[in-house]
């Protein structure tokens, strides 16, 4: 065992994608920095989130995308190959084995440090290693909590007794059940629903509210065509009574809405409904601070901690839960910290510098990697009434020349919500096969506050989806 004490510049508590954006932004700027990981560098995106998910969706979306045009369907003479789908998975996750990211963190001139960290007083961290050994380690500028966030677990009757599956272990599985019953209408139960079915189960959703309720309806519907497409049989607002399990597998007793109580099986039980930043064990509680009320400024430091040494970004910021809103967050507290070692920045950064993140309350892009798609940014025409803008929206099934090349039957739908005060776009909802790769110009629309009158001189190119935009602008009144 060793123990050992240590004084760096920086100190980042977790190692997946938002840590390390934030240590790689502080190390370049010359502070020496030191990472804290107890799992696999990389974190949940690299090895049971983003990366492996998406790995599951995609064969089956290729699949179907080649089903959808003729000539193309009619080359389609099979299904798709399961333990194919999986081995490639594995590839996406390097086998669960962080080296190359360890790799990584070395050649960016960032130390390593393995094991649980804790808050142990004013810019001091206490590490338990893995060997048994324990570090203390003060930090000269800041702390950093980048420890991403833990699943929420209903409170079911019976659930706690089961060994269910969660995201993890779904995207993580070596094989594929038979059958699959997923609890939660989410992103995350949407997409693991459909890949699952895709992949030859037979899957039964449950959500006690509706599927992938914030976003806009045309949207939901369409998702919901396409999973009762797949064979996945939906049971939208539907409480659960009690969950079990007997000889045959995973028992759910339903209590539908207005009707007679029923139940569902599988082989499998997936539970998505959701996560919570994972700030507890940390000791923030001895410095003060409620974990279930953390906050930060748009720079990523907590609010209420004296000296202003305390970050928090990411899920554990109680942000978007979303990996790539995370890293941005992690870039700017990264610069944040270096700004003020340097004399840089005072108090809180302006908007929109490169010390806040700002896009947080303005432009959050979002997208669900279902079949069809749905891609947000911005805020829906609700949102942004209870922020007091005087808005209208314009919305329209999504059908150019480009969507009826792109698939025999296209099926798409798209909203431009626009602040009328200002003649701006403030947010945009695409629904439909591939519409994550419009959401991009969506998002540079909504963040540079392009009025509509300009954007009527952005011409799309001819034939794409992406002409959609010209048919908004026209119905809009250009």
């Amino acid at each position: 065992m060793t123990e050992q004490t240590l004084t760096v510049d920086v100190v980042v508590i977790g190692a997946g994608a938002v840590g390390e954006n934030v240590a790689e932004r502080t190390a370049r700027a010359g502070l020496e920095t030191l990472l804290v990981e107890r799992d696999l560098v990389g974190g949940e995106c690299s090895y049971w989130a983003c990366m492996p998910s998406k790995a599951l969706l995609r064969s089956g979306a290729a699949l179907q995308a080649a089903r959808s045009v003729q000539g193309a369907r009619q080359a389609v003479t099979g299904q798709l190959d399961a333990a194919a789908v999986l081995r490639r998975r594995d590839g996406f996750t390097s086998h669960w084995d962080d080296a190359g990211q360890v790799r990584w963190v070395h050649d960016a001139g960032i130390r390593l440090l393995r094991g649980t960290a804790r808050l142990a007083g004013v810019r001091q961290v206490s590490v338990a290693g893995a060997d048994g050994g324990h570090s203390s380690i003060e930090a000269r500028c800041a702390v950093v909590l980048a420890t991403g966030s833990t699943p929420t677990v209903p409170p079911v009757d019976g659930l706690d007794a089961l060994d269910f599956w969660g995201t993890r272990e779904a995207t993580a599985a070596a094989e594929v059940p038979q059958s699959l019953l997923v609890l939660g209408g989410g992103v995350s139960g949407t997409e693991l629903a459909q890949a699952y079915a895709r992949l030859g189960a037979r899957v039964t959703l449950v959500a006690r509210r509706d599927l992938l309720g914030r976003y806009p309806e045309p949207a939901r519907r369409l998702v919901e065509k396409g999973l009762r497409a797949d064979g996945v049989d939906l049971r939208l607002n539907t409480a659960i009574r009690t969950a079990g399990r007997d000889a045959d597998g995973y028992r759910l007793e339903l209590a539908p809405d207005g009707g007679a109580p029923e139940q569902v099986g599988g082989a499998r039980l997936l539970v998505a409904t959701g996560r919570k930043p994972a700030l507890a064990g940390l000791g923030l509680e001895e410095l003060g601070l409620e974990p279930e009320r953390l906050r930060v400024d748009p720079s990523g430091q907590v609010r209420g901690v004296d000296g202003g040494w305390l970050y928090a970004a990411g899920d554990a910021a109680g942000k978007a839960q979303l990996t790539h809103q995370g890293k941005y967050q992690g870039r700017a507290a990264g610069d944040a910290i270096a700004a003020r070692a340097a004399g840089e920045l005072d108090g809180e950064p302006a908007a929109w510098s490169p010390w806040a993140a700002t896009a947080d309350e303005a432009a959050v892009p979002s997208v669900v990697f279902s079949d069809p798609e749905v891609a947000m940014v911005g805020l829906t025409a609700d949102m942004a009434r209870e922020r007091g803008l005087d808005v209208c929206t314009t919305e329209l099934p999504i059908s150019v020349a480009g969507s009826s090349l792109h698939a025999d039957g296209y099926a798409g739908w798209a909203q431009m919500v626009v602040d009328e005060d200002r003649r701006v776009v403030v947010g945009m909802t695409f629904a439909g096969p591939d519409v994550a790769e419009l959401l991009h110009a969506a998002t540079i629309a909504v963040v540079g506050q392009v009025p509509v009158d300009r954007l009527w001189h952005a011409v799309p190119s001819y034939p794409t989806i992406s002409e959609v935009w010209l048919r908004l602008l026209e119905k809009y009144g250009l």
